[in-house]
């Protein structure tokens, strides 16, 4: 009987493990960014991506606004994925809080994307910029500390 016990525990954990890859992500209606096409961003042009062109990787659906976006993603997705699941990068950084972003608000800083909070006149990407190594250090910290 205790075999039986351990297999149907060791089969749960391993069945939770996979269905939450995409628990630290920023989705929304299904799909991250908000649905812009993350290869865009590189590109100074961020756009919504369409539905009919998407790819799944570690459990987030991603849209594109073409073909060959989607092969460019494919080719490297982790290049492509926005820091910090997608999730407003100031926030992180100041206090480890997982808030929205205004997928148009965004920094390319070292190959790397970052977005942000841009609401109710308040761009959380200027604070950024005014203390940004600093902030870098603490939301790579933080998000080490969310995702373990």
């Amino acid at each position: 009987m205790r075999p039986i016990i351990t297999f149907i525990i060791l089969f749960i954990a391993v069945g939770n493990s996979f269905s939450q890859g995409n628990k630290h992500f920023n989705i929304k209606k299904g799909v991250a960014i908000e649905g812009y096409d993350p290869v865009s961003y590189f590109d100074h042009n961020p756009e919504k991506g369409k539905e009919s062109i998407s790819y799944s990787y570690k459990d987030v659906t991603y849209l594109f606004t073409s073909d060959a976006n989607r092969l460019k993603f494919i080719d490297s997705p982790d290049y492509y994925i926005p820091q910090y699941g997608g999730w407003c990068a100031y926030a992180i950084g100041e206090n480890g809080k997982k808030v929205k972003i205004d997928p148009e608000t965004y920094k390319i800083k070292d190959g790397r994307l970052y977005l942000f909070y841009n609401f109710s006149g308040y761009n959380t990407l200027e604070d950024w910029n005014k203390n940004e190594e600093p902030l870098l250090k603490s939301a790579d910290a933080n998000w080490k500390k969310i995702t373990q």
